[in-house]
């Protein structure tokens, strides 16, 4: 007799499963706000390991971290007016403090450029001040309409750089690097995830910057997901904040800036990219448990076993847990592992102890077979890797097998229903950008013609990639 699904099929209904999975395998709930959300330990142990090998990856840039406050004045937001236009309608501000009227309301952050910029204007004076690099991890609210869990939620965490240069081309060069090596790196290193990299159109692009880079990532469901961005903001910050510095040849000259950001949407990503019918699948070198060895009965001398294979792969560097919990269902146990996606399952029993043996099951090719206890600490770390891999490769071909390639914006349409399309941009422009908008497509990001990022959004060859998006 079949088991019966602890999940809704992805292929009968993707959204109620991914809420399925979010719930199940206790990654977070809904809030008492509407937006809001709870992060359960399990989800927001996937959050910190994303932000150790984010911070890892920020701070080999010479980028330090720091903190701003979480209210600012509304008159910063009348400075530059591109921005404000931009965050007018997701603005939370507070009208009343101490059981009074504010002389002056205050926005919740829903980004910090403002604030940055006022002390940047204060911290930088000269050359010798530049670059100035600044990170931070904090929390942000944007009022969000249509919430949904992790992948937009009125208040969300994440990290925002900001950085300010003595030129336009150092500015531009390392917000890119970041897009580069550090957002691109840690999504194909760690996440195990696929992207394209471009530019986005003026349309799309962060309100007040002056270009804006993407990672664009395929779901599950052939969707597309804006994964982190980063930007050049040029000097309209600079300009109205009066960010200046003393240049060497004695001149006063505004600052150049970029502006970049990765937030907890990489959880629902996760899910919604490697996640199947029956739950997470975890990329290794993200799990904060990559091995869960189960002891099948309450035996003492299965119990002394679980706790000697469990200490010896962490001597190995694995990142262990033993579950001992016999009062819980095996079945069940094993269940709730495979939900979370732990990529590699050790079971031992008492027949397991007889042969020498334990039953290894790995979640993230399927399949389960029995292996000699003694060769456990030699066999899974590379098992790990394969694994690793294996979830990068299969991301890489559901973008390449469900990309089209098209040549009218009616096609492009057509194309998002199942996928993504690939359109010359001179054959769509802003006006086919438009058309697009009406059945809820957008271009996700400019191409150059041989796949890297464009240097300009008209530059001759341009390709524009089409999807449907979250």
């Amino acid at each position: 007799m079949a088991k019966a699904p602890v999940l809704t099929p992805r292929a009968d209904d993707f959204p109620r499963w991914y809420q399925d999975l979010i719930n199940k395998a206790e990654l977070a709930d809904n809030g008492p706000v509407r937006g809001t959300m709870v992060i359960r330990p399990y989800g927001y142990g996937l959050w910190e390991r994303m932000q150790a090998e984010m911070d890892a990856r920020i701070k080999e840039t010479g980028t330090q971290n720091a903190y701003f406050p979480l209210l600012i004045p509304q008159s910063y937001f009348a400075k530059e007016a591109d921005h404000v236009e931009g965050f007018a309608p997701e603005l939370a501000v507070v009208t009343h403090g101490g059981g009074k009227e504010l002389e002056e309301p205050a926005v919740v952050r829903p980004t910090s450029e403002m604030i940055v910029n006022d002390y940047f204007s204060k911290w930088v004076q000269s050359y010798r001040d530049l670059p100035l690099l600044i990170n931070q991890w904090a929390n942000v609210v944007r009022w969000e309409l249509r919430p949904r869990l992790f992948l937009r939620t009125t208040e969300f965490l994440w990290q925002e750089g900001h950085t300010a240069h003595a030129t336009y081309e150092e500015a531009r060069d390392f917000a890119a690097h970041i897009q580069r090596e550090v957002y691109g790196d840690f999504l194909r290193s760690v996440l195990a995830m696929d992207f394209v990299s471009g530019r986005k159109t003026v349309k799309e692009r962060f309100a007040g910057a002056v270009n804006t880079l993407t990672l664009e990532s395929m779901m599950g469901d052939g969707k597309a997901l804006q994964m982190v961005t980063s930007h050049e903001l040029g000097q309209n910050f600079a300009r109205a904040f009066n960010t200046t510095y003393l240049s060497k040849e004695g001149r006063q000259e505004l600052v150049w800036q970029t502006s970049w950001g990765s937030t907890t949407r990489m959880i629902g990503a996760l899910v919604m990219t490697h996640g199947d019918d029956d739950g997470l699948r975890v990329p290794p070198r993200l799990a904060q448990i990559q091995v869960v060895v189960l002891a099948v009965k309450d035996d003492e001398a299965v119990l002394a076993k679980v706790h000697e294979i469990g200490d010896r792969l962490r001597a190995a560097g694995v990142r262990v847990k033993v579950d001992d919990r016999t009062d819980t269902p095996f079945g069940r146990r094993a269940v709730d592992w495979e939900l979370k996606g732990v990529p590699v399952r050790i079971e031992i029993g008492p027949r397991d102890l007889e042969n020498g043996t334990a039953m290894l099951a790995r979640r993230i090719p399927g399949g389960k077979a029995p292996v000699a206890v003694d060769s456990l600490v030699a066999l899974v770390p590379g098992m790990l890797e394969e694994d690793q891999a294996l979830l990068l490769e299969q991301s890489r071909q559901r973008r390449e097998s469900r990309t089209v390639e098209v040549s009218t914006p009616g096609e492009a349409v057509e194309a998002a229903a199942h996928g993504w399309a690939r359109i010359p941009w001179s054959a769509l422009g802003t006006e086919g950008e438009a058309k697009l908008a009406e059945h809820s497509v957008t271009v996700r990001c400019l191409l150059a013609e041989d796949g890297s990022v464009p240097a300009d959004e008209d530059a001759p060859g341009n390709v524009a990639v089409v999807a449907r998006a979250y």
